[in-house]
């Protein structure tokens, strides 16, 4: 049964988008935590060989869900405050700007790109260094800050069900 969002809790949809996403960004953690400590691994390899096509997903999904969110931001559980609509705000920028980067980055190397055999790119000879140059610098940088932003997120959560009495945010994505 389908709940829309309501001014108490998110809806099935936004749960869904929510949960899903929250998979996804751990599978992709623990796929660069492998590749930086275990490389030339069979997790590494496995992890690792699903990370491009798991961040055009999360892009996509990530703009499906902004979409999602300003069609439904009058029947949202409101924002706690200020420092919670900012740092939403910053989650739904580096979820979007993250693999932004990294496609453009891919794009700019001439190399061709498909997910799961689907091609978005069929490759050029040469590279583009304006557009490789922003993902070298800023896509895992910008994850990094994405792992502490989660890791913040999640503290939040149980700061506000713990400490802050009346404020138990978790039931309202918790489902």
């Amino acid at each position: 049964m389908m709940q829309p969002d309501s001014n108490t809790r998110y809806g099935t949809v936004s749960r869904l988008f929510h949960w899903s996403m929250a998979l996804l960004i751990l599978w992709q953690f623990v796929g660069v935590l492998a590749r930086v400590l275990a490389e030339d691994s069979a997790v590494e390899k496995f992890f690792w060989s699903t990370h491009k096509p798991l961040g055009v997903v999360l892009l996509v999904l990530a703009l499906v869900r902004l979409i999602w969110t300003l069609a439904n931001l009058r029947r949202r559980p409101r924002e706690l405050n200020w420092a919670s609509a900012l740092g939403h705000m910053g989650l739904y920028g580096l979820l979007v700007a993250i693999p932004a980067l990294g496609l453009l980055r891919q794009y700019g190397s001439g190399r061709t790109f498909d997910v799961w055999g689907l091609p978005l790119f069929t490759g050029f000879e040469g590279r583009i260094d304006w557009m490789v140059e922003p993902g070298n610098l800023l896509h895992g940088n910008f994850g990094w800050i994405l792992l502490a932003a989660v890791a913040g997120h999640i503290f939040m959560v149980f700061w506000h069900r713990r400490g802050d009495k009346g404020q138990n945010v978790l039931p309202r994505m918790w489902g």
